[in-house]
Protein backbone atom coordinates (compact mmCIF):
# COMPACT_ATOMS: atom_id res chain seq x y z
CA UNK A 1 0.00 0.00 0.00
CA UNK A 2 0.92 3.68 -0.62
CA UNK A 3 0.34 5.92 1.85
CA UNK A 4 0.77 10.00 1.56
CA UNK A 5 0.27 11.15 4.83
CA UNK A 6 -0.59 15.38 5.08
CA UNK A 7 1.39 17.34 8.27
CA UNK A 8 3.74 14.30 8.38
CA UNK A 9 6.19 15.85 10.69
CA UNK A 10 4.04 15.89 13.38
CA UNK A 11 5.11 13.85 16.21
CA UNK A 12 2.22 11.94 15.94
CA UNK A 13 1.83 11.86 12.27
CA UNK A 14 5.58 11.32 11.92
CA UNK A 15 5.35 8.02 14.25
CA UNK A 16 2.32 6.46 12.01
CA UNK A 17 4.92 6.95 8.98
CA UNK A 18 7.99 5.28 10.32
CA UNK A 19 5.19 2.53 11.75
CA UNK A 20 3.98 2.36 8.17
CA UNK A 21 7.19 2.24 6.72
CA UNK A 22 8.48 -0.93 9.26
CA UNK A 23 4.88 -2.75 8.05
CA UNK A 24 6.23 -2.19 4.44
CA UNK A 25 3.93 -0.01 2.90
CA UNK A 26 5.04 2.58 0.72
CA UNK A 27 5.18 6.10 2.72
CA UNK A 28 5.74 9.57 1.07
CA UNK A 29 3.96 12.90 2.89
CA UNK A 30 4.21 16.57 2.91
CA UNK A 31 4.06 19.42 5.70
CA UNK A 32 4.78 22.71 6.01
CA UNK A 33 7.87 22.74 7.40
CA UNK A 34 9.95 20.26 6.76
CA UNK A 35 12.63 20.74 9.35
CA UNK A 36 14.84 18.22 11.65
CA UNK A 37 14.74 16.32 13.64
CA UNK A 38 11.85 14.76 12.12
CA UNK A 39 12.55 14.95 8.47
CA UNK A 40 15.90 13.65 9.10
CA UNK A 41 13.82 10.36 10.89
CA UNK A 42 11.76 10.16 7.95
CA UNK A 43 14.40 10.63 5.41
CA UNK A 44 16.25 8.27 7.07
CA UNK A 45 13.68 5.52 6.97
CA UNK A 46 13.05 6.12 3.27
CA UNK A 47 10.45 8.26 2.99
CA UNK A 48 9.85 11.12 0.67
CA UNK A 49 9.31 14.51 2.13
CA UNK A 50 7.63 17.40 -0.22
CA UNK A 51 7.58 20.93 1.43
CA UNK A 52 4.45 22.46 1.28
CA UNK A 53 0.56 21.07 0.50
CA UNK A 54 0.87 21.60 -3.11
CA UNK A 55 -2.43 20.48 -4.88
CA UNK A 56 -0.59 18.74 -7.55
CA UNK A 57 0.59 15.84 -4.33
CA UNK A 58 -2.86 14.51 -5.77
CA UNK A 59 -1.28 13.09 -8.70
CA UNK A 60 0.76 11.30 -6.73
CA UNK A 61 -2.27 8.72 -6.68
CA UNK A 62 -1.79 6.80 -3.42
CA UNK A 63 -3.67 4.06 -2.33
CA UNK A 64 -4.88 6.42 0.63
CA UNK A 65 -4.27 9.73 1.63
CA UNK A 66 -3.64 10.44 5.60
CA UNK A 67 -4.81 13.17 6.74
CA UNK A 68 -3.40 14.88 10.03
CA UNK A 69 -5.81 17.09 12.49
CA UNK A 70 -3.05 19.91 11.99
CA UNK A 71 -5.26 20.25 8.01
CA UNK A 72 -7.88 22.25 7.61
CA UNK A 73 -10.65 23.23 5.05
CA UNK A 74 -9.22 25.88 2.92
CA UNK A 75 -5.58 23.66 2.91
CA UNK A 76 -4.92 23.32 -1.02
CA UNK A 77 -4.06 19.60 -1.24
CA UNK A 78 -7.20 19.09 0.95
CA UNK A 79 -9.35 20.92 -1.11
CA UNK A 80 -7.96 18.80 -4.18
CA UNK A 81 -8.77 15.40 -2.81
CA UNK A 82 -12.31 16.43 -1.53
CA UNK A 83 -12.91 18.10 -5.04
CA UNK A 84 -11.46 14.93 -6.76
CA UNK A 85 -13.73 12.53 -4.25
CA UNK A 86 -10.09 10.86 -3.83
CA UNK A 87 -10.06 7.94 -0.90
CA UNK A 88 -8.62 9.70 2.79
CA UNK A 89 -8.52 8.70 6.12
CA UNK A 90 -7.73 10.20 9.44
CA UNK A 91 -4.16 9.43 10.94
CA UNK A 92 -5.58 7.33 14.25
CA UNK A 93 -8.15 5.30 11.80
CA UNK A 94 -5.76 4.44 9.92
CA UNK A 95 -3.65 3.42 12.30
CA UNK A 96 -5.94 1.39 14.09
CA UNK A 97 -7.27 -0.51 10.77
CA UNK A 98 -3.66 -1.31 9.64
CA UNK A 99 -1.34 -1.95 13.07
CA UNK A 100 -3.43 -2.36 15.94
CA UNK A 101 -5.78 -4.64 14.60
CA UNK A 102 -5.90 -7.42 16.70
CA UNK A 103 -3.09 -6.30 18.90
CA UNK A 104 -3.65 -5.70 22.48
CA UNK A 105 -3.31 -2.32 23.11
CA UNK A 106 -2.52 -0.32 26.29
CA UNK A 107 -3.58 2.87 26.18
CA UNK A 108 -2.68 6.07 28.76
CA UNK A 109 -5.11 8.76 28.71
CA UNK A 110 -5.04 11.99 30.73
CA UNK A 111 -3.96 15.52 30.95
CA UNK A 112 -1.07 14.97 32.35
CA UNK A 113 1.58 12.56 32.36
CA UNK A 114 0.84 10.69 29.31
CA UNK A 115 3.90 10.48 27.45
CA UNK A 116 6.41 9.57 30.92
CA UNK A 117 3.67 6.82 31.71
CA UNK A 118 3.55 5.21 28.29
CA UNK A 119 7.88 4.95 28.49
CA UNK A 120 7.55 3.78 31.63
CA UNK A 121 5.35 0.73 30.54
CA UNK A 122 6.64 0.35 27.02
CA UNK A 123 10.02 -0.16 29.52
CA UNK A 124 8.59 -2.49 31.56
CA UNK A 125 7.39 -4.77 28.80
CA UNK A 126 10.50 -4.65 27.45
CA UNK A 127 12.67 -5.12 30.10
CA UNK A 128 10.11 -8.15 30.64
CA UNK A 129 11.11 -9.54 27.46
CA UNK A 130 8.02 -8.18 25.61
CA UNK A 131 9.73 -6.75 22.78
CA UNK A 132 5.99 -4.05 22.56
CA UNK A 133 5.78 -2.05 19.95
CA UNK A 134 4.54 1.78 20.79
CA UNK A 135 3.66 5.35 19.78
CA UNK A 136 4.70 7.53 22.27
CA UNK A 137 4.74 11.52 21.84
CA UNK A 138 8.00 12.18 22.77
CA UNK A 139 11.34 10.30 22.54
CA UNK A 140 12.02 8.03 26.02
CA UNK A 141 15.74 7.47 26.48
CA UNK A 142 15.58 3.51 26.72
CA UNK A 143 14.61 3.89 22.93
CA UNK A 144 16.16 6.30 21.49
CA UNK A 145 12.73 6.72 19.23
CA UNK A 146 9.39 7.56 19.47
CA UNK A 147 7.63 4.79 17.41
CA UNK A 148 8.11 1.32 16.52
CA UNK A 149 6.05 -1.40 15.64
CA UNK A 150 7.49 -4.09 17.91
CA UNK A 151 11.24 -4.53 19.40
CA UNK A 152 13.96 -7.36 17.83
CA UNK A 153 14.92 -10.63 18.43
CA UNK A 154 18.49 -11.23 17.07
CA UNK A 155 18.17 -8.76 14.37
CA UNK A 156 14.29 -9.93 13.08
CA UNK A 157 11.11 -8.25 14.20
CA UNK A 158 9.29 -9.68 17.12
CA UNK A 159 5.81 -11.26 16.93
CA UNK A 160 4.81 -9.26 19.95
CA UNK A 161 0.90 -8.88 20.27
CA UNK A 162 1.51 -5.61 22.78
CA UNK A 163 1.27 -2.10 21.55
CA UNK A 164 1.74 0.89 24.01
CA UNK A 165 -0.15 4.00 22.53
CA UNK A 166 -0.19 7.71 24.25
CA UNK A 167 -4.21 8.08 23.90
CA UNK A 168 -4.53 11.90 23.05
CA UNK A 169 -8.31 13.23 23.88
CA UNK A 170 -7.70 16.23 21.25
CA UNK A 171 -9.89 15.81 17.92
CA UNK A 172 -8.45 13.05 15.34
CA UNK A 173 -8.70 15.47 11.92
CA UNK A 174 -11.48 17.94 10.08
CA UNK A 175 -13.68 15.33 8.90
CA UNK A 176 -13.82 13.56 12.56
CA UNK A 177 -14.16 15.24 15.87
CA UNK A 178 -14.13 12.28 18.23
CA UNK A 179 -11.09 12.19 19.95
CA UNK A 180 -8.21 10.58 18.87
CA UNK A 181 -7.79 7.60 21.55
CA UNK A 182 -12.01 6.30 20.24
CA UNK A 183 -10.07 4.76 17.55
CA UNK A 184 -7.73 2.61 19.34
CA UNK A 185 -9.91 0.41 21.22
CA UNK A 186 -7.83 -1.03 24.00
CA UNK A 187 -7.64 -4.32 26.19
CA UNK A 188 -5.55 -1.92 28.89
CA UNK A 189 -6.23 1.61 29.44
CA UNK A 190 -4.67 3.86 32.01
CA UNK A 191 -6.69 6.89 33.23
CA UNK A 192 -4.08 8.85 34.77
CA UNK A 193 -5.84 12.13 35.57
CA UNK A 194 -8.55 14.84 33.55
CA UNK A 195 -8.67 18.12 33.93
CA UNK A 196 -10.06 20.98 31.59
CA UNK A 197 -7.65 21.89 28.36
CA UNK A 198 -7.40 22.14 24.82
CA UNK A 199 -9.48 25.14 25.49
CA UNK A 200 -9.77 25.47 21.32
CA UNK A 201 -11.94 22.30 20.80
CA UNK A 202 -13.44 21.38 23.93
CA UNK A 203 -15.96 24.40 25.78
CA UNK A 204 -15.51 23.39 29.06
CA UNK A 205 -14.75 19.74 31.28
CA UNK A 206 -17.76 18.53 30.87
CA UNK A 207 -17.26 18.10 27.02
CA UNK A 208 -13.73 16.04 27.86
CA UNK A 209 -15.43 14.49 30.41
CA UNK A 210 -17.90 12.64 27.55
CA UNK A 211 -14.93 11.65 25.43
CA UNK A 212 -13.66 9.95 28.12
CA UNK A 213 -16.93 8.12 28.53
CA UNK A 214 -16.61 7.24 24.86
CA UNK A 215 -13.34 5.36 25.75
CA UNK A 216 -14.80 3.40 28.54
CA UNK A 217 -17.22 2.58 26.50
CA UNK A 218 -15.05 0.66 24.12
CA UNK A 219 -13.05 -1.44 26.39
CA UNK A 220 -13.88 -5.22 26.61
CA UNK A 221 -15.06 -7.05 29.89
CA UNK A 222 -11.47 -9.00 30.28
CA UNK A 223 -9.85 -6.29 29.60
CA UNK A 224 -8.54 -2.91 32.81
CA UNK A 225 -9.11 0.44 33.17
CA UNK A 226 -6.20 1.65 35.33
CA UNK A 227 -7.70 4.96 37.22
CA UNK A 228 -6.34 7.59 39.57
CA UNK A 229 -8.85 7.55 42.05
CA UNK A 230 -7.56 10.82 43.40
CA UNK A 231 -9.38 12.21 40.27
CA UNK A 232 -13.52 13.11 40.94
CA UNK A 233 -13.45 13.93 37.12
CA UNK A 234 -12.80 10.02 36.46
CA UNK A 235 -15.07 8.88 39.13
CA UNK A 236 -17.78 10.72 37.32
CA UNK A 237 -16.65 9.43 33.72
CA UNK A 238 -17.10 5.66 35.23
CA UNK A 239 -20.28 6.47 36.95
CA UNK A 240 -21.80 7.04 33.25
CA UNK A 241 -21.35 3.73 32.80
CA UNK A 242 -18.20 0.94 33.14
CA UNK A 243 -18.05 -2.42 31.77
CA UNK A 244 -14.57 -3.05 32.34
CA UNK A 245 -12.84 -4.27 35.93
CA UNK A 246 -11.24 -0.94 37.34
CA UNK A 247 -7.65 -0.91 39.27
CA UNK A 248 -7.50 2.36 41.03
CA UNK A 249 -4.34 3.92 42.14
CA UNK A 250 -3.00 6.61 44.52
CA UNK A 251 -5.93 5.01 46.96
CA UNK A 252 -4.13 4.98 50.50
CA UNK A 253 -6.12 2.05 51.19
CA UNK A 254 -5.28 0.20 47.45
CA UNK A 255 -2.62 0.96 45.78
CA UNK A 256 -0.18 3.82 45.96
CA UNK A 257 3.37 4.79 46.10
CA UNK A 258 5.69 5.93 48.93
CA UNK A 259 8.68 7.44 47.97
CA UNK A 260 11.41 10.10 48.82
CA UNK A 261 13.13 12.12 46.24
CA UNK A 262 16.19 13.65 48.36
CA UNK A 263 17.34 9.56 48.68
CA UNK A 264 15.85 8.38 45.15
CA UNK A 265 13.31 5.52 46.48
CA UNK A 266 10.54 4.43 45.42
CA UNK A 267 7.72 1.79 47.11
CA UNK A 268 4.98 0.17 45.98
CA UNK A 269 2.26 -0.14 48.53
CA UNK A 270 -1.14 -1.41 48.88
CA UNK A 271 -2.27 -0.43 52.00
CA UNK A 272 -0.45 -0.83 54.49
CA UNK A 273 1.37 -3.18 52.91
CA UNK A 274 5.18 -3.04 50.89
CA UNK A 275 4.77 -4.90 48.03
CA UNK A 276 8.26 -3.99 46.90
CA UNK A 277 10.65 -0.98 46.34
CA UNK A 278 13.41 -0.03 43.93
CA UNK A 279 15.89 2.56 43.05
CA UNK A 280 14.00 5.79 41.75
CA UNK A 281 15.94 8.66 39.74
CA UNK A 282 12.85 11.18 38.84
CA UNK A 283 11.36 13.58 41.31
CA UNK A 284 8.13 14.49 42.25
CA UNK A 285 4.25 12.94 43.06
CA UNK A 286 3.43 13.27 39.78
CA UNK A 287 5.91 10.53 38.47
CA UNK A 288 5.28 8.27 41.75
CA UNK A 289 1.56 8.62 40.22
CA UNK A 290 2.77 7.63 36.70
CA UNK A 291 4.49 4.58 37.92
CA UNK A 292 2.18 2.90 40.21
CA UNK A 293 -0.11 3.37 36.63
CA UNK A 294 2.39 2.11 34.81
CA UNK A 295 2.92 -0.98 36.73
CA UNK A 296 -0.38 -2.03 37.25
CA UNK A 297 -1.22 -1.65 33.09
CA UNK A 298 2.05 -4.06 32.87
CA UNK A 299 0.40 -6.76 35.55
CA UNK A 300 -2.05 -7.02 33.36
CA UNK A 301 -0.45 -8.42 30.95
CA UNK A 302 1.94 -10.65 32.97
CA UNK A 303 4.88 -8.50 34.18
CA UNK A 304 4.73 -9.33 37.89
CA UNK A 305 5.28 -6.27 40.45
CA UNK A 306 8.70 -7.62 41.49
CA UNK A 307 10.08 -7.33 37.44
CA UNK A 308 7.99 -3.97 37.00
CA UNK A 309 9.59 -2.60 39.94
CA UNK A 310 13.10 -3.79 38.95
CA UNK A 311 12.97 -2.56 35.32
CA UNK A 312 11.80 1.18 36.47
CA UNK A 313 15.51 1.13 38.67
CA UNK A 314 16.56 1.58 34.67
CA UNK A 315 14.35 3.55 33.73
CA UNK A 316 16.41 6.64 31.83
CA UNK A 317 13.45 9.12 31.59
CA UNK A 318 11.82 11.27 28.26
CA UNK A 319 13.16 13.99 26.04
CA UNK A 320 12.05 16.77 27.18
CA UNK A 321 10.81 15.70 30.83
CA UNK A 322 13.25 17.38 33.67
CA UNK A 323 15.92 16.79 30.69
CA UNK A 324 19.10 18.20 31.79
CA UNK A 325 20.53 20.33 28.95
CA UNK A 326 23.59 21.50 30.25
CA UNK A 327 25.64 22.97 32.95
CA UNK A 328 27.69 26.13 33.69
CA UNK A 329 29.34 27.62 36.60
CA UNK A 330 27.38 25.29 38.55
CA UNK A 331 24.05 26.35 37.35
CA UNK A 332 21.97 23.46 35.69
CA UNK A 333 19.55 23.97 32.54
CA UNK A 334 16.60 21.77 32.80
CA UNK A 335 14.20 21.26 29.70
CA UNK A 336 10.73 20.25 30.57
CA UNK A 337 7.16 20.15 28.54
CA UNK A 338 5.18 21.50 31.26
CA UNK A 339 2.74 23.90 29.69
CA UNK A 340 -0.92 23.50 31.74
CA UNK A 341 -1.13 25.10 35.23
CA UNK A 342 -1.10 21.92 36.98
CA UNK A 343 1.88 20.70 34.98
CA UNK A 344 4.40 23.16 35.81
CA UNK A 345 3.35 23.36 39.67
CA UNK A 346 3.81 19.66 39.75
CA UNK A 347 6.81 20.13 38.00
CA UNK A 348 8.06 23.03 39.92
CA UNK A 349 7.41 20.85 43.44
CA UNK A 350 8.70 17.58 42.35
CA UNK A 351 12.17 20.13 41.42
CA UNK A 352 12.29 21.78 44.51
CA UNK A 353 11.80 18.55 46.48
CA UNK A 354 14.53 16.92 45.23
CA UNK A 355 16.85 20.18 45.75
CA UNK A 356 16.24 20.22 49.47
CA UNK A 357 17.20 23.40 50.87
CA UNK A 358 20.08 24.04 48.66
CA UNK A 359 20.16 27.05 45.34
CA UNK A 360 16.96 28.84 43.85
CA UNK A 361 14.76 27.69 40.55
CA UNK A 362 14.62 30.63 37.98
CA UNK A 363 11.80 29.39 35.65
CA UNK A 364 11.52 30.18 32.12
CA UNK A 365 7.84 29.61 30.32
CA UNK A 366 6.80 30.33 27.33
CA UNK A 367 2.90 30.07 27.16
CA UNK A 368 2.62 28.35 23.76
CA UNK A 369 -0.28 25.60 23.80
CA UNK A 370 -3.88 27.01 21.77
CA UNK A 371 -5.15 26.78 25.68
CA UNK A 372 -2.40 29.26 26.91
CA UNK A 373 -2.60 31.43 24.03
CA UNK A 374 -6.16 31.90 24.28
CA UNK A 375 -5.57 32.87 28.15
CA UNK A 376 -8.10 30.03 29.53
CA UNK A 377 -5.79 29.58 32.28
CA UNK A 378 -4.06 32.95 33.10
CA UNK A 379 -5.71 33.46 36.52
CA UNK A 380 -4.03 30.19 37.55
CA UNK A 381 -0.16 31.03 36.30
CA UNK A 382 1.03 33.09 39.50
CA UNK A 383 -0.51 30.01 41.91
CA UNK A 384 1.48 27.10 39.55
CA UNK A 385 4.73 29.54 39.27
CA UNK A 386 5.08 30.24 42.98
CA UNK A 387 7.73 27.71 44.06
CA UNK A 388 10.05 29.60 41.85
CA UNK A 389 12.45 32.13 42.87
CA UNK A 390 12.12 33.80 39.76
CA UNK A 391 9.98 33.83 36.62
CA UNK A 392 10.97 34.94 33.14
CA UNK A 393 7.66 34.75 30.63
CA UNK A 394 8.47 35.17 26.84
CA UNK A 395 4.90 37.17 25.85
CA UNK A 396 5.70 37.24 21.95
CA UNK A 397 2.05 36.68 20.06
CA UNK A 398 -0.26 36.38 22.94
CA UNK A 399 -3.81 37.59 23.13
CA UNK A 400 -3.64 38.92 26.29
CA UNK A 401 -1.80 40.99 28.87
CA UNK A 402 1.02 38.37 30.87
CA UNK A 403 2.33 41.52 33.16
CA UNK A 404 -0.90 42.07 33.94
CA UNK A 405 -1.45 38.27 34.81
CA UNK A 406 1.52 37.99 36.61
CA UNK A 407 0.89 41.00 38.44
CA UNK A 408 0.74 38.69 41.66
CA UNK A 409 3.97 37.49 41.92
CA UNK A 410 5.35 41.19 41.99
CA UNK A 411 9.06 41.74 41.21
CA UNK A 412 9.64 37.48 40.75
CA UNK A 413 7.90 37.88 37.47
CA UNK A 414 10.02 39.06 34.65
CA UNK A 415 8.32 39.67 31.23
CA UNK A 416 9.53 40.13 28.01
CA UNK A 417 8.20 40.28 24.26
CA UNK A 418 12.08 39.63 23.14
CA UNK A 419 13.52 36.61 23.61
CA UNK A 420 17.27 37.67 23.89
CA UNK A 421 16.27 40.28 26.21
CA UNK A 422 14.59 37.55 28.20
CA UNK A 423 17.78 35.55 27.90
CA UNK A 424 20.19 38.83 28.78
CA UNK A 425 18.16 39.32 31.70
CA UNK A 426 18.03 35.59 33.19
CA UNK A 427 21.67 35.13 32.95
CA UNK A 428 22.34 38.31 34.76
CA UNK A 429 20.17 37.25 37.37
CA UNK A 430 21.74 33.78 37.48
CA UNK A 431 24.18 32.51 40.20
CA UNK A 432 26.03 29.63 40.91
CA UNK A 433 23.97 27.02 42.76
CA UNK A 434 20.63 28.00 40.63
CA UNK A 435 18.64 25.78 38.72
CA UNK A 436 17.29 27.05 35.41
CA UNK A 437 13.82 25.38 34.29
CA UNK A 438 12.94 25.99 30.95
CA UNK A 439 8.69 25.11 30.13
CA UNK A 440 7.02 25.46 26.76
CA UNK A 441 5.54 22.42 24.86
CA UNK A 442 7.69 23.75 21.45
CA UNK A 443 11.08 24.76 21.11
CA UNK A 444 11.25 28.24 22.76
CA UNK A 445 13.02 29.98 20.08
CA UNK A 446 16.17 27.39 20.64
CA UNK A 447 16.77 29.46 24.13
CA UNK A 448 18.28 26.37 25.72
CA UNK A 449 21.26 26.49 23.79
CA UNK A 450 21.26 30.31 23.89
CA UNK A 451 21.46 30.40 27.57
CA UNK A 452 24.11 27.58 27.93
CA UNK A 453 26.05 29.76 25.23
CA UNK A 454 25.05 33.10 27.24
CA UNK A 455 26.25 31.53 30.58
CA UNK A 456 29.29 30.59 29.21
CA UNK A 457 30.53 33.66 27.93
CA UNK A 458 29.89 35.41 31.19
CA UNK A 459 31.89 32.64 32.92
CA UNK A 460 34.26 32.00 30.16
CA UNK A 461 36.50 29.74 32.50
CA UNK A 462 33.88 27.22 34.02
CA UNK A 463 34.49 23.84 33.28
CA UNK A 464 30.72 22.78 34.52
Amino acid sequence: MHIHILGICGTFMGGIAQLARAAGHRVTGCDANVYPPMSVQLEAAGIDLIEGFAAKQAQLAPDVFVVGNAISRGNPLLEEILDRALPYVSGPQWLADHLLQGRWTLAVAGTHGKTTTASMLAWILEDAGLHPGFLIGGVPVNFGVSARIAGKIDGRLADSPFFVIEADEYDTAFCDKRSKFIHYRPRTAILNNLEFDHADIFADLAAIEMQFHHLVRTLPGNGLIVANALEPSLDRVLARGCWTPVARFNDPAGWHMAGDDAVGSLALMQGDRRLGETRWELSGAHNRSNAVAALLAARHVGVPIEQGLASLARFAGVKRRMELRGVVAGISVYDDFAHHPTAIATTLAGLRRSMGAEGRVLAALEPRSNTMKLGVMKAELPVSLAAADRVYCYAAQLGWDAQAALAPLRDKAFVAQDLDKLVERLVNDARPGDRVLVMSNGGFGGIHEKLLAALRARWPDATR
